[in-house]
């Protein structure tokens, strides 16, 4: 299940290497805006180099063949709860609903590598509204910290079953 296309669009979503020469904007994209607003003591945000990790499932969007969106699902130390990190789509192309298909399919991946439990921590500023929304439409519910995380007021923590 590392591969979606549907064939009435150009969007593929697949297993694939942090590490690829051609993810460098998306990871940038990506950096920028954990950073524009977020204090760095508050980052949780992972580089190509620590996805690229046992126990991390990485996954790139592309459209017509250009990396478009990513994000991936870390285990954590309850092998059946991972955590979704890295969950990305460029900004120009927002609105166009890649970004509900890619937690679809983030989804859909854990399901199918036997987690039953999926949790993020995203930004609590306004910058982040559309991603909670996203999140919360999904399913997920604000929780309490999870592994390695502390409360923290630019944090929101959320999970699901899945």
């Amino acid at each position: 299940m590392t591969d979606q296309t549907s064939p009435t669009d150009s969007i593929t979503l697949t297993r694939e290497s942090p590490l690829g020469p051609d993810l460098a904007l998306l990871m940038r994209r990506h950096s920028e805006a954990m950073h524009a607003d977020t204090p760095p003591e508050s980052i949780h945000m992972m580089d190509a180099s620590a996805l690229d990790a046992p126990g991390i499932a990485f996954f790139v969007m592309r459209e017509d063949g250009a990396a478009v969106g990513m994000g991936a699902f870390k285990r954590l130390s309850d092998a059946s709860h991972a955590e979704i990190k890295s969950m990305h789509v460029l900004e120009e192309l927002r609105g166009r609903g890649l970004a509900r298909r890619l937690l679809e399919h983030l989804v859909a991946e854990a399901m199918a590598a036997g987690v039953t439990r999926l949790s993020l921590e995203t930004g609590s500023q306004p910058s982040f509204a559309a991603a909670r929304m996203l999140y919360a439409r999904a399913g997920f519910v604000e929780c309490a910290p999870f592994e390695g995380y502390g409360l923290d007021p630019n944090s929101v923590f959320m999970t699901r079953g899945v």
